[in-house]
């Protein structure tokens, strides 16, 4: 079933895609039919950078259970680094 509940947020980051590494500046996550994974319906999260053209873009179509261990996955890793770290970067936890 696709929701058509979609997030859009800016982020800060790079990605590699067709053109190579570029600058990615946004990301959308959505739940939706997939266009290559072969399930019917999967977690889909773009990374690109709309400035730089169609090319700077990245695209992950999950299931459910990847999607949910790659999030669980991400924010352990998080809070696995100290704080210090993150400040460091100027940043925060």
């Amino acid at each position: 079933m696709c929701t058509y509940a979609t997030t859009v947020l800016t982020i800060d980051g790079s990605a590699k895609g067709k053109i190579g590494w570029f600058s990615a500046n946004q990301a959308t996550v959505y739940f939706d039919h997939p266009v290559h994974f072969a399930r019917r319906h999967a977690l889909m999260v773009d990374l690109a950078n709309p400035s730089e053209g169609p090319s700077a873009r990245v695209g992950l179509e999950l299931s459910p259970e990847s999607a949910r261990a790659l999030a669980v996955a991400i924010l352990d890793a998080l809070d696995a680094v100290p704080p210090a770290l993150f400040e460091a970067d100027g940043g925060t936890r």
